[in-house]
């Protein structure tokens, strides 16, 4: 009996993680066409500034901080982008890996990480272990608006133009989830700043030399200079950056809350089902030896008459 009590308290339990699991998705699955729609709308402004950059870079000779910094200051910022909510399987723990991954990379080059952190679980995850942060911002990672990408993108600019001196970074590193499709989602790193060079043909061959961008590429002319051209565009390219890395970050946010809570679904409807044959066994069971015990009892007494 008290085996039974303890299987109809977990079958009811389980139930109960059911339906929230199975909500869970349901929420999850009417949020996703909207956050998917909104990173693709995003990639195109994203890739004209990014072009125009590229633009810049390959068809002059500058020398801005936004594709050269010195070279002799070791600091170097790195943005990870987390979730503020869980349930989203191992979409958090993917950056957190990730992110670890890269810092030691770095620190084995010699470099000097600091670490800014976006989503509360990956705040409270650096916090517990007392890592120090250079900042933080939370709330809504899974619909992410422009003032907090303007947040971020003035405290990466500000760390980015100081001169080491007073403490500036050379570098600008994010990891994100880049969302692929509804089942794919990829942890990539992207290196912001200094911009590097690569043409779409030599994509996979990695950044090109000058005297490979020097080749049959036009004259541009800049007014009213080149340093103010670039003052320009560098916030504004920073900024889309980051803005359509929150946006992709957030549907594939999104995209992994659905996929796992359709799991965890499956997975609870599954041990509902084990455990509901396992408290029909030992219901049977008893059934059984109680009506074992009323037939022996009825024969004991049948042979005490005779």
């Amino acid at each position: 009996m008290g085996s039974q009590l303890a299987l109809k308290s977990r079958i009811a339990s389980t139930a109960s993680l059911e339906k929230i699991f199975n909500a869970q998705e349901m929420i999850a699955s009417s949020h996703i066409a909207k956050a998917r729609d909104v990173a693709l709308n995003a990639k195109p402004y994203t890739d004209a500034i990014f072009d125009a950059v590229q633009a810049l870079v390959a068809h002059t000779h500058i020398d801005h901080p936004i594709v050269k910094k010195d070279e002799d200051n070791p600091r170097v910022a790195v943005l990870a982008l987390t979730s503020d909510r869980g349930m989203a399987g191992p979409y958090t723990s993917s950056i957190i890996r990730e992110t670890e991954s890269l810092l030691a990379r770095l620190d084995a080059a010699g470099k000097q990480p600091e670490l800014y952190v976006y989503g509360r679980r990956g705040v409270t995850y650096y916090k517990y272990r007392n890592r120090d942060v250079a900042g933080t911002w939370e709330g809504d990672t899974d619909q992410p608006g422009v003032e907090v990408a303007e947040s971020i993108s003035k405290a990466l600019m500000d760390a980015y133009m100081k001169p080491a001196s007073e403490g500036g970074v050379s570098e600008l590193y994010i990891v994100f989830t880049e969302f692929v499709n509804m089942v794919v989602q990829k942890v990539r790193v992207l290196r912001m700043l200094p911009v590097e060079l690569v043409l779409p043909e030599q994509q996979d061959s990695g950044p090109v030399s000058e005297s490979d961008a020097d080749a049959a590429t036009p004259l541009y002319a800049f007014e009213p200079s080149v340093d103010e051209v670039l003052d320009a565009i560098l916030p504004k390219y920073i900024q889309s950056r980051i803005h359509e890395c929150l946006l992709t970050a957030a549907a594939s946010e999104t995209a992994s809350r659905q996929n796992a809570m359709h799991t965890a679904t499956d997975n609870a409807r599954s041990l509902i089902d084990d455990l509901t044959r396992k408290l029909n066994a030992s219901r049977q069971a008893s059934i059984t030896q109680e009506l074992t015990e009323i037939i022996g009892s009825a024969d004991a007494l049948n042979k005490k008459e005779e």
